[in-house]
């Protein structure tokens, strides 16, 4: 699989289960959605497009302006090939990953299961990218390129003795005053190994990425609430692990939810 546009072309093609036409969504809707961790100066603002299908909800977080909530009027009860074809971005990766977390739910898929604590948002996002840094083998000193900043990940590498790269689109700083960098291929070129958040489906910088770190043999961890069953499909394909965390999204409760992490042993070959 050497892309996104070739993952769309074979599932439409009925390779990963059943034709996306003979499915359908149930229910849609769009998300606006800010917080600030304690102590921290930066506050985040997502949103998101939901999709359900069958037990299974596929997600993409998107920039705003990118897509209206009035899309969701009439989103439910379309078809999911319809959807995959749609020409907005966020449309067609929410609706991939729906579909591929309808095919394969995460917790049939034989990940190694994470259960986040109870706890306050600082709490619970530490433990969270406390689990995608342990995907990475990061010897002392390794320069680890961060596509996506959320501070506790910064930390989190800081703290098994990597060097973060910090990039990002919208943040100009870290929470410690390190420069963020807008530059993706710049950080790239400088890194023994990536850690890049599911936006990059969303943005389409994905497929760029990929190609970069199959050239150069770079581990490639993907943690994704965004199309976390997209990335999964990666596994052996230039993306080395992933942590997947499906919808409800952790921020969205203090109760005990789980995130799935996989290694690239997982999956088909090709």
């Amino acid at each position: 699989m050497e892309s996104v546009p070739a993952l769309v072309d074979s599932v439409l093609a009925g390779e990963w289960g059943p034709a996306p036409g003979e499915r359908s969504v149930t229910s849609a809707f769009w998300l606006h959605h800010t917080t600030r961790l304690a102590g921290g100066g930066v506050t985040y603002r997502n949103h998101y497009l939901l999709l359900r299908v069958g037990s299974a909800f596929g997600a993409c977080s998107f920039e705003q302006g990118e897509l209206d909530a009035d899309f969701c009027a009439t989103a439910s009860g379309e078809p999911l090939d319809k959807l995959i074809r749609d020409d907005r971005l966020p449309v067609r990766i929410a609706a991939l990953d729906a579909y591929l977390a309808d095919a394969l739910p995460h917790r049939e898929a034989g990940a190694e299961p994470v259960v986040l604590p109870i706890g306050t948002p600082e709490v619970r996002a530490r433990a969270r990218d406390d689990a995608i840094a342990g995907l990475l083998d990061i010897r002392p000193g390794a320069k680890v390129a961060l596509i996506g900043v959320v501070n506790p990940l910064v930390e989190a590498i800081t703290e098994r003795g990597g060097e973060c790269l910090p990039c990002d689109l919208n943040l100009r700083t870290t929470q410690w005053g390190q420069p963020v960098s807008r530059e993706m291929d710049e950080v790239l070129e400088a890194a023994d190994a990536v850690v890049a958040t599911g936006m990059t489906l969303s943005n389409g910088s994905f497929d760029r990425l990929l190609a970069h770190c199959r050239g150069r043999d770079l581990p490639l961890v993907v943690y994704a609430q965004t199309g976390s069953a997209v990335a999964r499909a990666f596994l052996g394909r230039g993306v080395t692990a992933v942590s997947a965390e499906p919808f409800p999204f952790s921020q969205f409760s203090a109760e005990p939810s789980t995130v799935y992490r996989y290694r690239a042993s997982f999956g088909r070959a090709g």
